[in-house]
């Protein structure tokens, strides 16, 4: 028996255009004591990065592709990274050999280093009510006249879209380079370019001014609404304040509510006209009958999909209000100037009241992929035994 142990040490979240780096380990468990023990052997092994699509057959059509055959013969030295997975495989990077006839002695281990460039070309790692994009990264061995045995390790890939792409060619032909630092330079280069694209990512959502928005209803201006910035980067708080001083019509409660919007495009719709799908990720409500001003704080999870748009599906992100407004101006409570005794004020018990809400679409985008990977799902860790 051979153990097998992939980890990705800097964490399972990475940026596209990131190289993604794994250890892959090999032991033969015996002990050279035992008097079973003997050599194990593998012919080879080999990884690649794949990324698999599903799309709910209820919301999404799309075309046909005819039968595809995904079985593995015991022979069959070609490694199938999708082999027995749902959906198709959208995107895979090629294969890379890790070894060829690597024998174990007891109790020995061999680790080899694996590393990719994520593809920039494919979408965020989404799992949505329509469509679902899982990568992951498959490390396939066989021995000798047996099927090959796969090692599945799953990561998470946020993707920068609409950010402009920095000329890290011409910056590496004019930037001065130390032939005694050649073996470390590939890495600088992979450091800087991440770099660059966290520093882009951090100047885009750090501009701040004050947007201000009037909310009105048919009766009247309700309140005045301020908030400083529209884009933000996952786990950021979004905070906004209601002056309500300055409307004229008053506002009982408001609720606001973070959401994404999922729609499949036209084209792919199972049916004309198809709703789309809205998610909430978090609320704020508040009562503000008689309050001069008030804020909310909403926090983005790290854990969701910043927007995307790709061929079958688009994701956007808003911020939902809903407003309670009462139809007759409701009088304050009167207190006497030298009145000594406690006072206590009950609210009418039946109001007339209007209702309305409004959508402010605000732009989501990735945040470090390291903060990302606190509360990740996956571990980037994955074993199994041949």
């Amino acid at each position: 028996m051979i153990e097998v142990v992939a980890s990705m040490a800097r964490g399972p979240v990475f940026l596209a255009g990131e190289v993604l780096e794994c250890l892959i380990t090999f032991t033969n468990p015996m002990s050279h004591l035992s008097t079973s023990a003997s050599s194990e052997m593998l012919a080879w092994a080999s990884a690649q990065i794949h990324c698999q699509f599903h799309a709910s057959e209820s919301r999404v059509a799309l075309p046909s592709q005819g039968t595809k055959q995904d079985v593995q013969a015991e022979s069959d030295t070609v490694l199938i990274p999708s082999r027995g997975e749902r959906g198709q495989c959208m995107l895979d990077t090629p294969p890379k050999i890790l070894f060829c006839d690597l024998r174990l002695d007891p109790g020995e281990s061999k680790t080899y280093s694996y590393s990719e460039l994520v593809p920039t070309d494919g979408p965020p790692s989404f799992r949505g009510q329509a469509v679902k994009y899982v990568y992951k990264l498959t490390i396939g061995c066989q021995r000798v006249n047996s099927p090959i045995k796969l090692l599945r390790v799953p990561f998470r890939v946020l993707v920068l879209h609409g950010m402009p792409e920095p000329p890290f060619p011409q910056d590496e032909e004019v930037a001065p380079s130390n032939p005694f630092l050649e073996e470390e330079e590939g890495g600088r280069r992979d450091t800087r370019a991440l770099e660059r694209a966290l520093d882009m990512l951090m100047i885009t959502t750090s501009r701040r001014y004050p947007h201000l928005f009037n909310i009105t209803n048919m009766r009247g201006k309700v309140a005045k609404f301020c908030i400083f910035k529209t884009v933000y980067r996952l786990g950021e708080d979004i905070i906004g304040t209601f002056t309500f001083s300055e409307g004229d019509i008053p506002c009982l409660q408001y609720s606001v509510s973070l959401q994404s919007e999922e729609e499949v495009n036209e084209q792919y719709q199972r049916r004309p006209g198809q709703a789309v799908s809205v998610t909430g990720h978090g609320r704020h409500l508040e009562s503000c009958l008689h309050t001069a001003s008030s804020h909310f704080s909403l926090p983005i999870p790290l854990n969701v999909t910043p927007g995307f748009s790709t061929d079958i599906v688009t994701l956007r992100w808003r911020l939902h209000f809903e407003f309670v407004t009462a139809r007759e101006p409701v009088e304050l409570p009167t207190v006497l100037q030298n009145q000594s005794e406690v006072t206590v004020w009950t609210g009418a018990e039946q109001v007339d009241v209007d209702t309305f809400s409004w959508n402010l679409p605000i732009k989501v985008l990735p945040t470090n992929p390291a903060l990302a990977s606190y509360v990740s799902q996956f571990t980037g860790t994955n074993s199994i035994n041949i």
